[in-house]
């Protein structure tokens, strides 16, 4: 499983250090929020949408991204290597 460090948990925001071992996933959840991603690495990511669609998600080292509460999926790393992500999320 990816591991998830809370760095920030406050009334407004919850800000999480998200950690991928080769082959870690987050296991398939709903975001209770509204949440921008910041890749701390460029990478891919593999995501399967609770309807089992399955995607491969690119991403560029600081190059964030915004999505909506809402969100039911299950996050995998698709590389080689241990892979980072910030996740930023509006209470």
């Amino acid at each position: 499983m990816a591991k998830a460090d809370v760095m920030i948990d406050n009334q407004k925001t919850r800000v999480t250090e998200w950690t991928f071992e080769i082959g870690d996933e987050t296991g398939q959840h709903i975001h209770e929020f509204d949440y921008v991603v910041v890749p701390l690495l460029d990478g891919e990511l593999k995501i399967i949408n609770h309807d089992g669609e399955v995607t491969i998600s690119k991403h560029k080292q600081g190059g964030s991204y915004f999505s909506e509460k809402g969100v039911n999926h299950n996050v995998l790393n698709n590389n080689d290597f241990i892979y980072k992500f910030i996740e930023i999320e509006f209470k």
